[in-house]
C-alpha cells in the first residue's frame, strides 16, 4: 500500500492511497471458493456450481465489496501510522481501472488541531461566594405573593402598578381611519409592566374609570410590524376599568397554594429557603465555571476544524429550535459561529487537559451527581433506578462530573480570589457572567 499526505490548506488534508492489486484479486478468488458452498443457482447440486460461471456472475460484485473494505481498513491503517486525527467524515473518490489492475483512492478530510497546553499558574480566576440571607428570603415569598395576586376594581384615578381595563382606537399620522389591527375592546394594560408601546401605560396615568384620554405617541423604530415602524400615532383610550393589585397574606392557605399540605408557614419558609440553597449552589458552581470556561478559551489559541465548526451551529440552531417550540425562520448560521467556536475549542482543550492529566468521572462522583439530581423529585430512588438501567443515559451526567473534575483542577492551578455578590445579583440574568479572570 502506498500512501501520500498533502496540505490542502489549512486543517485540511488530501491523501492518495494505492492499494496493491494482488491483494485485492486474492480476496476476491478466497470469496468466490466461499461462494461455490453457499450459493444456489438452478440446475446445479449445492457446492457444484462452476468456478468459472460463479466468477462470470459475481465476480464484480465481489470485486466492489472486497475493494470497499480494504478502502476502509487501508484508510484507517494510514491515518494511525501518520498519527493524524480525524475531525470528520472523510470525502472518498475511488479510484478503479481493472484493465490496467490498479486500485486506490483519495481522502479529502480535515485532522484536528494538536493542542499545546499552557500553564496556567499566575492566572486568577474569581469565584463568586454568597448566602442566602433573611432578606434574601423575605423578598423571595414576596415574589411569590405577587404570582398570587388578584385584582380588586377601585373608584380613583389610575397609578403606577394598577391594571386596566380599556379599548382604542389607533390613527396614524395624516391620517383618518385607524390603521389595520389599530382598534381593540377589552385589553388589560398594567402600568408599568412595558408591554406596549413606549408611553402608552405611562399616559394613563391618573385617569379614571369611564374616562377616555388621547395619546400621541410613536412606534419605536424597528418595530415587529414594519409599516407601523418609527411612524407617528395617535390612540383614543378610554378606561373600562380601574383595578389594583392585592397580596394574598402569608397564612395557612398561601402555604397550601405552594405545596405546604398542612399549611404550616414556618415549613413554607424553610422549604422556600432549601429551594434557594439549591438554587444558589447550581448558579455559584455555574458562574465559577464560565470564568474558568474563559480561562482556557482566553488562553489558547486553535484552528477550528471547518466540519466540526458546522456541526456545532448545526446544533446550536436545533437546540433554539427546540427552546421555542415552534418552526422559526433560517436564521443565517453567522449569529452562531462565535459561540459554536468557542464550545469546539473548549471541547478540544478539556479533551486535552483530561488525557495529559488522568482526569477521570469517577463512579462515585458520577452517582453523587444523579443521587443530588433525584433528590428534588416525589420518588428520589425511581430517577436513580432510570439512569442506572440503561449505560446510555449515565454518558450526559459523566460528561457534566468530567467538567467539574476539570473546573476543580483548573482553580488548583490558579490564583483564586473570592468575590462577594448578593444573592439578588447572582439571580438575576442581566448580572450572568460578570464574573471574570
Amino acid at each position: 500500500m502506498q500512501v501520500t499526505v498533502e496540505t490542502v490548506e489549512g486543517l485540511e488534508r488530501r491523501m492518495r492511497v494505492d492499494l496493491p492489486s494482488e491483494a485485492i484479486q486474492e480476496q476476491v478468488e478466497k470469496r468466490l471458493h466461499e461462494l461455490v458452498r453457499s450459493i444456489r443457482l438452478p440446475g446445479f447440486r449445492p457446492g457444484k456450481l462452476p468456478l468459472k460461471l460463479l466468477r462470470q456472475r459475481f465476480a464484480n460484485q465481489v470485486e466492489r465489496e472486497v475493494f470497499g473494505e480494504l478502502v476502509q481498513s487501508s484508510f484507517a491503517e494510514a491515518m494511525a501510522e501518520r498519527s493524524l486525527r480525524l475531525a470528520g467524515s472523510p470525502r472518498i473518490e475511488p479510484e478503479v481501472h481493472p484493465a490496467t489492475q490498479r486500485f486506490g483512492f483519495t481522502a479529502t478530510f480535515e485532522v484536528l488541531p494538536q493542542v499545546e497546553l499552557v500553564p496556567l499558574t499566575g492566572h486568577v480566576v474569581k469565584r463568586p461566594v454568597t448566602e442566602v440571607t433573611d432578606a434574601d428570603l423575605e423578598m423571595m415569598i414576596e415574589r411569590l405573593r405577587e404570582q398570587r395576586k388578584t385584582w380588586v376594581p377601585v373608584e380613583r384615578p389610575a397609578q403606577s402598578g394598577d391594571r386596566l381595563t380599556v379599548s382604542f382606537t389607533g390613527t396614524l399620522a395624516d391620517e383618518t381611519e385607524p390603521f389595520a389591527g389599530g382598534t381593540a375592546a377589552a385589553v388589560p394594560v398594567e402600568i408599568g409592566a412595558a408591554r406596549m408601546i413606549p408611553g402608552f401605560e405611562d399616559g394613563l396615568i391618573g385617569v379614571g374609570t369611564g374616562e377616555t384620554r388621547t395619546l400621541n405617541l410613536s412606534f419605536p423604530d424597528g418595530y415587529q410590524r414594519a409599516d407601523l415602524s418609527g411612524r407617528a400615532v395617535r390612540f383614543e383610550v378610554t378606561v373600562d376599568v380601574v383595578a389594583a393589585p392585592e397580596l394574598p397574606a402569608v397564612d395557612e392557605t398561601f402555604a397550601r397554594a405552594f405545596g405546604v399540605a398542612d399549611g404550616d408557614v414556618e415549613r413554607l419558609r424553610a422549604d422556600v429557603r432549601a429551594n434557594m440553597a439549591r438554587e444558589l449552589k447550581t448558579r455559584l458552581q455555574a458562574r465559577t465555571k464560565e470564568a474558568v470556561m474563559d480561562l482556557l478559551a482566553g488562553s489558547h489559541q486553535l484552528e477550528i476544524p471547518k466540519v466540526l465548526l458546522a456541526e456545532e451551529v448545526r446544533g446550536l440552531k436545533e437546540q433554539m429550535r427546540e427552546s421555542i417550540g415552534a418552526p422559526i425562520m433560517d436564521l443565517p448560521d453567522s449569529l452562531f459561529e462565535e459561540p459554536a467556536r468557542r464550545r469546539v475549542a473548549l471541547g478540544l482543550i478539556i479533551g486535552e487537559l483530561v488525557k495529559y492529566n488522568g482526569i477521570k468521572a469517577e463512579p462515585a462522583r458520577v452517582r453523587a451527581a444523579i443521587e443530588e439530581l433525584a433528590s428534588t423529585y416525589e420518588d428520589p430512588k425511581e430517577v436513580i433506578n432510570f439512569y442506572y438501567a440503561d449505560r446510555k443515559r449515565l454518558a450526559p451526567v459523566e460528561s457534566l462530573v468530567l467538567e467539574d473534575r476539570v473546573v476543580e483542577w483548573v482553580l488548583s492551578q490558579v490564583t483564586v480570589e473570592d468575590e462577594e455578590i448578593s444573592f439578588a445579583q447572582l439571580t438575576d440574568p442581566a448580572s450572568v457572567g460578570t464574573a471574570g479572570t
